[in-house]
């Protein structure tokens, strides 16, 4: 009998240590599974969409979405950053928008394409650099007020600052090339994106300033005590985010060869589409620029196929829409599974 009694408890013990590794096991093959799963639903769309429409991989219309794509892929690395901080910027639409204009009115003068690129930069950059500097220095609870206001205002001075309040045809050449151009059939503006999105993973997972980022974004109070200069890492993602809007200016105009107050429209929730799609989260510090590359491509590709099928513009956007939804309730089950996770590690430590 006393056997017996000494015996239940290492039964139980051995039950209650499969189950907690059972459990641990199942959470990190969730947590997997949600970390591939942007590549993977990537493929399998490719994969029904050329079976759907047999247009859909031929080379021209693989240059097609790649053109199309650039865009938000070039303003989406922006965006990657200034969500890993918890932030957001509402205002990268407006923001190449008017970039585009100045760059039209500089072209007036000047038939300069590295001056009118520059214009184009120096734009994009100080709209960037307004938003960071109000919401750290204006302590602003939340940059959502600033760039919301910046939208309006870019917007508006894009209009007012054209000519007519309409698109102003003519680019140099130069410009024209690197957004409409081709080399070895592949279109320019691919190794523009893959310059951006390079140098940007270079600059996150190499430099120091990376780290600081991945910091700030983890816990703000114990990087200040740390030394970390808080302020400006919050300031400078949101001038690399006005930086990429300006380059996204540069292609865009280039591939219409025209500047427009008009320009841009919903490209600010593309771009947050494109990063919580990849897989990044609201809450930040979690999530790298292949994130927000691979969300870009999945929109190009479901609207590209969408376009294919002769489906309405108004039900892609309702598309884009529900695509959004399930990438922030999967961003939610992730953060479960995450805190699953700590909560089995401990028990297994004790």
């Amino acid at each position: 009998m006393a056997r017996a009694v000494i015996d239940r408890p290492e039964s139980v013990a051995v039950t209650g240590g499969q189950r907690e590794a059972g459990g641990f096991s199942s959470v990190s093959l969730g947590l997997r599974l949600l970390s591939a799963g942007p590549v993977l639903i990537l493929i399998a769309l490719i994969a029904v969409v050329s079976l759907m429409t047999p247009n859909f991989l031929k080379p021209v219309n693989i240059g097609n979405i790649v053109a199309q794509t650039a865009v938000i892929a070039i303003v989406a690395v922006g965006q990657h950053l200034v969500i890993l901080t918890r932030g957001i910027d509402l205002s990268v639409g407006a923001n190449l928008a008017l970039a585009t204009v100045i760059g039209g009115l500089v072209f007036r003068v000047s038939d300069s394409a590295a001056l009118v690129m520059l214009a184009m930069i120096l734009s994009g950059v100080a709209v960037g650099a307004v938003n960071g500097l109000v919401y750290v220095f204006g302590r602003l609870p939340h940059p959502f007020i600033i760039t919301l206001a910046t939208l309006s205002i870019c917007r508006g001075l894009a209009l007012e600052l054209s000519i007519g309040h309409t698109t102003m045809r003519g680019m140099p050449e130069a410009i024209a090339t690197i957004g409409g151009g081709s080399t070895f059939g592949i279109p320019n503006s691919f190794f523009v994106v893959v310059a951006v999105a390079a140098l940007a993973a270079l600059m996150a997972k190499r430099m120091v300033w990376g780290r600081w980022i991945y910091a700030v974004a983890a816990a703000p109070q114990a990087a200040r005590e740390m030394g970390i200069p808080v302020k400006w890492v919050l300031i400078s993602t949101y001038v690399i985010s006005g930086l990429c809007a300006g380059i996204g200016a540069i292609v865009l105009s280039g591939r219409t060869e025209a500047a427009s107050p008009l320009y841009g429209n919903l490209l600010e929730l593309d771009t947050i589409a494109a990063v919580i799609i990849g897989g990044a989260s609201f809450l930040g510090g979690r999530g790298h620029v292949g994130h927000a590359l691979v969300g870009a491509v999945m929109i190009g590709v479901i609207r590209n196929a969408l376009n294919l099928m002769n489906v309405s513009v108004f039900f892609q956007m309702i598309a884009i829409g529900v695509v959004i939804v399930v990438a922030v309730e999967a961003d939610v089950l992730r953060n479960y599974l995450e805190g699953r996770a700590r909560n089995l590690q401990a028990a297994r430590a004790q």
